[in-house]
């Protein structure tokens, strides 16, 4: 890569721990990450604005595309508008459930034992929407186009959820199909669309998940070498 900058860089010399020391914090990051759950039974307890905000500063370290960040997180403790999305989501969750051949991805929810009641919508203090910015509005009007939006988003949601977790809390990443309502509701431009829909809120104290387990290690991490005969790769 050129050295030959024409926009402005600084440093980066992040402190470099110790073979051990880097397992030791990989494997404790491992272990509080391996005690998230998705949550629909939430406390109505109240949760500071402040969390919120500690959460979505997490998810602003995401990587993104050209470095366009391409999220707006649109955070909301009101309940007539809280009651406004459960209402809303349930209508398209009705119809997702009684109303849309869809046998396959109604098996696999079968598991889960959901249905188009959403009432966490409304329990929840807090309910978060990630949209994603497929364009982003200049000052002069005109608009700039985005680049790996759905990856981009996608890690800061990421980092959102690890964040939530990570201060007690929990969340639930509900996707109703289609979202275009919350676009209305939250009053957002059409240059966003709904990614995610989170509510943030303690766990109930009767809360119950689901006993599934995750995916192994060895079935989700394959390491791979040159095949046999071929050059090596360059160092």
């Amino acid at each position: 890569m050129s050295r030959s900058h024409s926009h402005p860089f600084v440093p980066y010399r992040p402190p470099r721990p110790s073979v051990e020391e880097s397992l030791r914090r990989g494997q404790e990051f491992h272990r509080r990450l391996d005690e998230r759950r998705s949550v629909r039974w939430f406390s109505p307890d109240p949760v500071p604005l402040k969390a919120i905000e500690l959460a979505v500063q997490a998810a602003n370290t995401a990587p993104s595309g050209a470095h366009l960040q391409p999220w707006t997180f649109v955070a909301t403790s009101d309940p007539e508008l809280k009651r406004q999305v459960r209402a809303a989501a349930e209508e398209e969750e009705r119809r997702f459930y009684h109303d849309r051949s869809a046998p396959d991805w109604h098996a696999a929810l079968a598991r889960l034992e959901t249905d188009k009641h959403k009432d966490f919508l409304e329990t929840a203090p807090w309910l978060v929407v990630a949209f994603a910015q497929k364009s982003t509005p200049l000052p002069d009007g005109s608009l700039r186009k985005n680049y790996y939006v759905n990856e981009s988003v996608g890690i800061a949601c990421g980092l959102f959820i690890a964040a939530l977790h990570e201060m007690g809390l929990a969340t639930l990443t509900h996707t109703p199909n289609p979202m275009a309502f919350l676009t209305e509701l939250f009053g957002r431009p059409a240059s966003e669309r709904p990614y995610i829909l989170f509510p943030v809120g303690y766990p109930a104290d009767d809360c119950e998940v689901p006993a599934l387990q995750r995916k192994p290690l060895s079935e989700a991490l394959v390491v791979t070498r040159s095949p046999a005969g071929s050059a090596p790769a360059p160092p």
